[in-house]
């Protein structure tokens, strides 16, 4: 799905606006630190602009672009720890354990 005309510059990592946790966990656990940090650097300093441009739209009727874009930010969160922090797509010391999302949020 394709991003708002603002945010072409973020349509190399398009494959990372995915719709659910489970998805953009499974894409954190498949990528190399390499490919999370490019789309972290790439995206997180457009972080504030796609947090105005979607609050500048109706909730009720989001549209699909900007439903592609908030996924994109929501897999730039997903990925913050590992570049930030951790240094490795999985959390460190947790052996088998996972989170399972029951039900998803609102978007």
């Amino acid at each position: 799905m394709p991003l708002p005309a603002e945010f072409a510059d973020l349509e190399p990592y398009a494959s990372w606006a995915l719709p659910t946790e489970p998805e953009r966990y499974a894409k954190r656990l498949a990528s190399t630190m390499e490919e999370m940090q490019a789309f972290y650097d790439a995206a997180l300093p457009r972080l504030d602009d796609a947090i105005a441009h979607c609050d500048a739209l109706p909730w009720d009727d989001l549209p699909d672009d900007a439903r592609s874009l908030i996924h994109l930010m929501q897999s730039l969160v997903m990925v913050s720890f590992p570049v930030e922090v951790w240094k490795q797509p999985r959390v460190p010391d947790s052996g088998a354990a996972y989170l399972n999302l029951i039900v998803e949020p609102v978007v």
